[in-house]
Formats: C-alpha cells, sequence, structure tokens
C-alpha cells in the first residue's frame, strides 16, 4: 500500500489517519501473464491502479480483429469507463501484458472516497483529466499524424514501454504494419 499512499501523494496530501481509511477501500491482486481482467459482456465492477506489469485494453470489431484503446503501466488507471461509471457490461478486453500487481477499486467506493474526502474527489477528477487529455492526444495524432510522427510520438511519451511491448502490438496501436513499425524502429535507432 505504500505504492498506492505515494501515488496519491504526487497529487494530494494525506495524513496516516486519512491513508488509514483510504487503503480499506483496495484490494489487491496478483495478475498472471495473458490473464484477463475483463472481457466484452462482463461487469465492470473495478477501476484498477497497476502497482507493477503492463496491460492492453482492446476491441475486437464484428470480424474478431483487434483493436488496441490503451496500454497501461506502473501507477496507470484502468477500466472500461463507460461500463464502470455506466454500470452497463464491458464493451472492452483488459489483459495481463507481464506478471503484475494491481489494486482494484469499485465504483461505489470511489463514489464514497469522493464524497467523504474533498481532497479525494480532487484526485480523481486530476487523474480523469489526464486520461482524457492522454485520450485526446492519441485520437489526434492517429488523425492527422503519419506513421514516423505516431511513432516518436509514442516513443517519447512512453520511452519504457518501447522496449517492454511486442512489436506487433505497438504496430496495432500505431495502426501500422509490422513491417512499417519495422523500419520507423530502425530509422529511429540508427538517426
Amino acid at each position: 500500500m505504500e505504492k498506492l499512499r505515494k501515488h496519491l501523494e504526487e497529487i494530494i496530501a494525506v495524513s496516516d489517519e486519512e491513508f488509514a481509511y483510504i487503503q480499506t477501500f483496495f484490494t489487491t491482486k496478483r495478475v498472471k501473464k495473458h490473464q484477463y481482467l475483463i472481457q466484452d459482456g462482463d461487469q465492470a465492477n473495478f477501476e484498477y491502479l497497476i502497482l507493477s506489469g503492463i496491460f492492453r485494453m482492446f476491441y475486437l470489431d464484428s470480424d474478431g480483429k483487434e483493436h488496441i484503446v490503451q496500454f497501461a503501466g506502473e501507477n496507470w488507471w484502468m477500466a472500461d469507463y463507460q461500463a464502470y461509471f455506466k454500470e452497463r457490461k464491458a464493451t472492452l478486453h483488459i489483459t495481463c501484458m507481464t506478471d503484475a500487481e494491481i489494486l482494484c477499486l469499485t465504483l461505489q467506493g470511489r463514489e464514497t472516497l469522493a464524497t467523504e474526502m474533498h481532497k479525494m474527489e480532487h484526485f480523481f477528477r486530476a487523474k480523469l483529466t489526464n486520461g482524457y487529455i492522454a485520450q485526446q492526444r492519441r485520437i489526434i495524432s492517429l488523425l492527422s499524424g503519419n506513421p514516423q510522427q505516431r511513432y516518436e510520438e509514442f516513443a517519447q511519451l512512453y520511452p519504457h514501454l518501447i522496449q517492454q511491448i511486442p512489436k506487433k502490438y505497438i504496430a496495432e496501436y500505431l495502426g501500422v504494419s509490422r513491417e512499417t513499425l519495422s523500419r520507423l524502429y530502425s530509422a529511429n535507432k540508427n538517426s
């Protein structure tokens, strides 16, 4: 739980007493590589804070083609937010790409914390805002950037992920072929 406290204190200050209360809303879970946190059609009961490991969130279209929505690593939050906040069935899949450890938070727990502690409401709002900004940046990059620009932006924003995620998933995330990604990777490595 020390990682949780450190994570919170990047945005808000919490006393020992406050943290003792906050941590009661979280459950720890170990996840194995290739294990799903959620699949299309499941209830989205949790929002996840990743303590260690890497996750992939994706959508399967009607042809069974995978479209990666997000990667998430240490200190990132992840959920099928449409399903989580609207209390609907999931339309996305979240799978573990490495062995991992996460903290799980229910919607009720989140709401209680936000209602009872103004600073937690501020924390959650700051995290959602940052997530929204990242998603918006990704959409703009996909709509207006060429493959080289998308690769460079990904490499700049997430240098730790470039080495840890299989190239086929990075290519899928960037909307390029595996061959194109190899050329981009080689070009950047040599420059």
